[in-house]
């Protein structure tokens, strides 16, 4: 069950894999919805935002989230020559999972969202491999912000804290913030009903 969801979702199925136009339909929509929510309850957004970083119930729960993707991911990707080493690490990560919860607690929420938009990011950027529409670089677009900011944040977690400072701090960053996030939503949305 788990190698057919893991080959759906990276496109290494014979009969194809997560199809572009209901990837597109859904991050439109997840898009719109969540900066329009935040918008309608910016209070409520702006006090999730400012707990967020240090929350560490919100940090163990994405983190589990990641270590079971990971393990999936893990156990049926192809790891060409290192294809020995798949029984290490499919002990040593579930030691590492636990290690993490216990002693890495600072910041534990950004850093396993962080973990999460790398892992995000996978499936999108198959859905939009090699497919002929211009269009399709709404995905791919999306998908390496996402890396780049999970990088960061795995590696720097404090900055997200600070970038959301900087965010909170002048009502026009905010709104310039929601906004973009709705436009490019509608603009994916739009474009994944119309040309994918």
């Amino acid at each position: 069950m788990f190698k057919d969801l893991h080959d759906y979702l990276y496109h290494l199925a014979p009969t194809g894999g997560l199809p572009m136009k209901p990837v597109g339909i859904v991050l439109g929509l997840g898009l719109l919805a969540s900066h329009l929510w935040a918008w309608k309850n910016a209070d409520k957004t702006k006090a999730f935002l400012r707990a967020f970083p240090r929350h560490y119930g919100y940090g163990a729960l994405l983190l589990t989230i990641d270590f079971v993707w990971g393990m999936i991911v893990l156990a049926n990707m192809d790891m060409g020559e290192f294809f020995f080493l798949r029984k290490w690490f499919l002990t040593l990560v579930p030691i590492g999972f636990v290690a993490v919860l216990i002693y890495v607690k600072e910041f534990l929420s950004v850093r396993a969202l962080g973990c999460l938009m790398l892992l995000v990011a996978g499936p999108v950027l198959s859905s939009a491999f090699l497919k002929p529409q211009i269009t399709r670089l709404l995905l791919p677009t999306l998908a390496y912000v996402w890396i780049i900011a999970g990088m960061y944040f795995i590696g720097m977690p404090y900055l997200m804290r600070d970038w959301i400072g900087w965010l909170l701090a002048k009502e026009g960053r905010w709104s310039l913030a929601i906004w973009s996030g709705v436009a490019y939503g509608a603009a994916l949305l739009v474009l994944a009903v119309t040309t994918y």
